[in-house]
């Protein structure tokens, strides 16, 4: 079984049509149905059935699915031990990354990588947090940057990912222009109106959890939106205040289009983290990616320049330890 087939069928299951998974690896439909069509006469049973929710696996298919899975993996392994042993280091590595950190992050971080890295392809994928990790565990893409809870919620793909937190980013209140003069404790904001992200988001995460640590019961909402970029816009129009990642509203804030407020509680900041699969072998295209993200999106460490080294070299260990 060709690895190529493999990926095909892989992506024919998971978004159960045609059109979708062509869109996935890149070819026509017609090329998308030939090569399920091969790699069920070389197995010699069908794989799908057509349903009116879509295409489901058969039993064929369910069997499949899970060997496809690790041999596409070690496919991707051994590809990566060949690469470290002939020292090559070029490659494509596919980031995907929240919306808010990829247009304030990593917009103007990535030129400066390519700039030194010219052999490495980078493509970015951008996407709400759970897409990410599904993303993640389906090889979709390399390294997923997202905000990570720290709730202490664990899934059972957590002991597929290595992760890291490379920087804290605060949150800030904001409201429209003379909305936000007057200060206010959490009691006094739970009356006020609010434009949030949807439930499942971190910032919505954070934001239920202020009043909720605080005995007080959640403020009305004006409006779930799942853009921070809107969210800015709806709380300049008046619609309400907003609880949002101070690195996603900075030009805003600087135009004067919406002013922050003090938060009447411990400042709150969502940590930023990088998350990748557990391997064998990284590759190294990869590899570089994470030690670059690892050593320029990090703040400078208060610590000076030898605790900055410090703390590169701690990082060095723990980042790549077990080749993980």
């Amino acid at each position: 079984m060709h690895p190529r087939l493999l990926k095909t069928f892989l992506a024919v299951a998971r978004s159960r049509n045609i059109t979708r998974a062509a869109e996935a690896v890149h070819l026509a439909q017609s090329s998308v149905s030939d090569q399920i069509q091969a790699l069920e006469t070389e197995l010699g049973a069908a794989l799908f059935t057509r349903a009116k929710s879509g295409l489901e696996l058969t039993p064929a298919g369910l069997a499949l699915k899970p060997i496809a899975e690790d041999l596409l993996r070690l496919d991707g392994e051994a590809r990566a031990a060949v690469q470290v042993a002939t020292g090559q280091t070029s490659g494509p590595v596919t980031i995907g990354a929240l919306e808010t950190i990829a247009s304030a992050r990593l917009a103007p971080w990535l030129p400066r990588f390519q700039a030194g890295h010219p052999d490495i392809t980078v493509r970015m994928k951008v996407a709400g947090s759970g897409a990410l990790l599904r993303q993640l565990a389906d090889g979709e893409i390399d390294v997923a940057f997202c905000f990570d809870r720290r709730d202490g919620e664990k899934t059972a793909a957590d002991e597929r990912f290595a992760r890291r937190t490379i920087a804290a980013e605060p949150l800030v209140l904001v409201a429209a222009p003379g909305q936000g003069s007057a200060e206010h404790d959490l009691a006094a904001l739970a009356t006020l109106s609010f434009v949030a992200t949807e439930p499942g988001c971190i910032y919505r995460h954070m934001f239920d959890t202020a009043f909720a640590e605080a005995g007080v019961a959640a403020p009305k909402l004006a409006a779930e939106v799942g853009s921070i970029g809107a969210i800015a816009r709806l709380v300049a129009a008046g619609a309400g205040l907003g609880f949002v990642p101070r690195l996603a509203v900075t030009d805003t804030l600087a135009r004067g289009d919406i002013v922050e407020m003090p938060w009447p509680s411990q400042v709150q900041t969502a940590p930023l983290a990088m998350i990748w699969r557990r391997r064998r072998v990284q590759p190294p295209a990869l590899r570089q990616l994470l030690t670059a993200a690892r050593d320029t999106l990090v703040p400078v460490s208060p610590l000076g320049r030898a605790g900055s080294e410090l703390e590169s070299a701690n990082r060095s260990k723990v980042l790549f330890a077990n080749n993980s």
